[in-house]
C-alpha cells in the first residue's frame, strides 16, 4: 500500500510490464523499416550497377576498349560504325564546365550574402525564387536556351550557329544555381554563432570571417552542394538535347554544336534503333561511363573534404 507522495509518486512514473514491451516492439519495428530504407538504397545502386556492367560487357565484346577510348569518332547508327567516345565526353564536359563556372562562384557568392549579410526579411523573400527555378521542368530551360539566349548571344557573337554548347552551358548554370546556393547557405548558417563573435572579437571584418571561418568549417556541406550540382550538369538532358544539337563533333570549342553522353541515350532510346543490336548496347556503354564521372566526382569531393577537415 502507497502511504507517502513519494511512493506514490514513483509508482506513477515507474513503466509497467505492458508498456516497456510495447515500447520494445516499437523499437523494433523502427529499427527494421530503417534498415529496409537503407537497404532498398544499396540494392538499387547495386542493381544499376550490375545491368550496366553485364549490357556492356556485350558491348565491349564487339567494340575494342582500345577503339573506345581512344578513338575521335562516334557513329554508331551509321553503316560503317565508330565507337570512339571522345566526342561525347568532350561535349559533355564543355558544357558542364560552362555550367559549373557560372553556377559555383555565384552560387557560393549568394550564400555568403544570404548568410551573413542578408536582413531575415530578405533571405526569406529570395531562397523561395532560387529553390523554385528547380521545379522548372528541364525542357523548359532548353527551349529557353534555344530561343532566348542563342538568338542574344548572336548579338554579341556573329556566326554563332543556332545550336552551340554556350547557350545551353549558361541556361545550366541557372537551372543548377539553386543546388549551390541554397545547401551552402545552409551549411554556413549551421556554424555556431560563437565562431563569427569571436572572430569579430579579434577585428575580423564580416566578408574576412565569412571566407576564413565560416566558409571552413561549412565546406562539408558546401563540398556536397558543389558535388550535387556537377552531378546535376553531366547527367542533364533535354536542355542539351534541344539547344546543343545532337550531332557526335569532337570539339571543346563552346561556340560550336555536339552532342553529349545523355543526348545520345535520348536519341537511341526512342525506339528507332533495333532492340539487342550494338547500337542499342552502345547507350549501356555511355552510361556505365557518366556512371563512373559521377563516382568520380564524388571521390574527388569526398577527398577534397578530408585534406580540408585536416588542414583545419
Amino acid at each position: 500500500m502507497l502511504t507517502t507522495p513519494d511512493d506514490q509518486l514513483r509508482a506513477a512514473i515507474t513503466p509497467t510490464p505492458n508498456f516497456l514491451r510495447k515500447r520494445a516492439l516499437i523499437d523494433k519495428l523502427a529499427r527494421c523499416i530503417l534498415f529496409a530504407a537503407a537497404a532498398v538504397s544499396v540494392f538499387v545502386t547495386i542493381g544499376i550497377v550490375y545491368i550496366l556492367v553485364s549490357e556492356s560487357l556485350f558491348f565491349f565484346d564487339n567494340v575494342s576498349l582500345k577503339e573506345f577510348l581512344t578513338s575521335t569518332t562516334w557513329t554508331p547508327l551509321f553503316a560503317v560504325p565508330s565507337f570512339g567516345i571522345w566526342p561525347l565526353l568532350s561535349g559533355t564536359l564543355t558544357v558542364s564546365a560552362i555550367a559549373l563556372s557560372i553556377a559555383i562562384p555565384l552560387g557560393l557568392l549568394l550564400a555568403i550574402y544570404m548568410s551573413e549579410y542578408a536582413p531575415p526579411k530578405v533571405r526569406e523573400s529570395v531562397k523561395p525564387v532560387l529553390e523554385m527555378l528547380e521545379g522548372v521542368p528541364t525542357i523548359v530551360y532548353g527551349y529557353f536556351a534555344l530561343m532566348m539566349v542563342t538568338p542574344l548571344l548572336q548579338t554579341f557573337i556573329p556566326g554563332l550557329p543556332g545550336f552551340n554548347m554556350l547557350s545551353p552551358g549558361i541556361v545550366m548554370g541557372i537551372m543548377i544555381l539553386p543546388y549551390t546556393t541554397s545547401l551552402s547557405e545552409d551549411a554556413m548558417r549551421a556554424v555556431p554563432r560563437e565562431l563569427r563573435e569571436g572572430a569579430y572579437a579579434l577585428g575580423y571584418s564580416r566578408f574576412y570571417t565569412a571566407i576564413k571561418v565560416v566558409i571552413p568549417a561549412a565546406i562539408s556541406g558546401i563540398t556536397a552542394a558543389f558535388i550535387l550540382a556537377m552531378s546535376r550538369a553531366v547527367g542533364e538532358t533535354m536542355v542539351v538535347a534541344i539547344a546543343a544539337g545532337q550531332m557526335a563533333n569532337f570539339t571543346f570549342n563552346p561556340m560550336e554544336g555536339a552532342a553529349t553522353i545523355t543526348t545520345f541515350i535520348v536519341q537511341v532510346s526512342l525506339g528507332d534503333v533495333r532492340h539487342g543490336s550494338i547500337g542499342y548496347q552502345s547507350i549501356f556503354a555511355v552510361g556505365l561511363v557518366l556512371f563512373l564521372m559521377t563516382l568520380m566526382f564524388n571521390v574527388i569531393g569526398f577527398l577534397l573534404r578530408r585534406r580540408y577537415r585536416l588542414a583545419y
